[in-house]
């Protein structure tokens, strides 16, 4: 009597050989690379075709730290700022170095210097219930260590003013003096591709009622996330995929006469020139150039 192997398993479903899966997850990698790399060349093209100049796009202040005073803070309204914010702000020390730190950490400075030194006006941090700062599976320090940087950088200024977005945090009871989370609202989509998560971010701030008309702040992150099928999973590597297109995007959004919507934007690894870009928005509004 003969016997051969079946190609099928017990449900009936063909068999996939091992050498089979592996050539197969292989070409979706080689794909996945390839598509980030036409991704990232559109928007390459996209800058060299209609450049970065939008309303106040060549202001540059003098002093990151006071930016807002700088404005004239007698004139500055609320709905004119458009607030540079950071993504994960209270990672820095997340982690062990070289180990884990890369796969979740989102900015480079203390929150102290990413107020102070890039000029952060909209603070993301995510607390566990042991009061310790968190992204995803990974804790660092005490939420104590951020709210003494937001408490020393509010002590040595005058006019400037922050949004503190403390997550996973308890919702605040009405009447409290904190918002609830539905005041600082987003449409985050999940993806490592840059044009998609840019023309997302275009799309959905297209929906939004002009800041003028809102109740509620509306935040643009500029950033991608790394995925769990993608053989690139630090971070720093994948958000730097759109992180240089930050001017490009205020440019288009004025470009299509989105201008008035901006109002929360947001990046991983924070500097002084996507400060300056909002810096230069909010004077250009003020000066009623924008």
């Amino acid at each position: 009597m003969s016997s051969s192997k079946s190609n099928t398993d017990d449900s009936g479903n063909k068999k996939t050989k091992p050498l089979e899966a592996m050539g197969a997850f292989f070409s979706s990698q080689v794909n996945r690379r390839k598509l980030v790399t036409t991704e990232k060349h559109a928007l390459a093209t996209r800058l060299s075709a209609a450049g970065e100049n939008f309303p106040g796009s060549d202001h540059h202040p003098t002093d990151r730290k006071n930016w807002m005073a700088e404005l004239g803070p007698d004139k500055v309204r609320i709905n004119q700022v458009v607030w540079p914010g950071t993504h994960d702000s209270a990672t820095d020390r997340i982690g062990i170095p070289f180990v884990t730190r890369p796969f979740a950490q989102c900015q480079s400075m203390s929150v102290y210097d990413q107020l102070a030194v890039a000029g952060a006006r909209a603070v993301d941090v995510r607390v566990q219930e042991d009061r310790r700062v968190c992204h995803g599976v990974l804790a660092s320090y005490s939420v104590d260590v951020v709210l003494a940087d937001v408490k020393r950088f509010l002590a040595e200024t005058v006019s400037e003013v922050i949004i503190l977005e403390p997550r996973k945090s308890p919702a605040p009871k009405p009447g409290e003096l904190l918002w609830s989370a539905g005041y600082l609202r987003d449409n985050w989509i999940d993806t490592d591709l840059p044009e998609t998560k840019f023309e997302s971010n275009i799309k959905f701030l297209g929906e939004q009622p002009p800041v003028s008309q809102r109740k509620f702040f509306y935040r643009v992150e500029n950033t991608v996330t790394p995925q769990a099928d993608n053989p690139v999973l630090c971070v720093k590597p994948v958000t730097r995929r759109i992180h240089g297109f930050a001017r490009l995007f205020i440019a288009e959004v004025f470009a299509k006469g989105l201008g008035d919507r901006l109002q929360v934007f947001s990046t991983d690894f924070i500097d002084g020139d996507f400060v300056d870009a909002c810096a230069g928005v909010t004077k250009a509004r003020v000066d009623g150039a924008a």
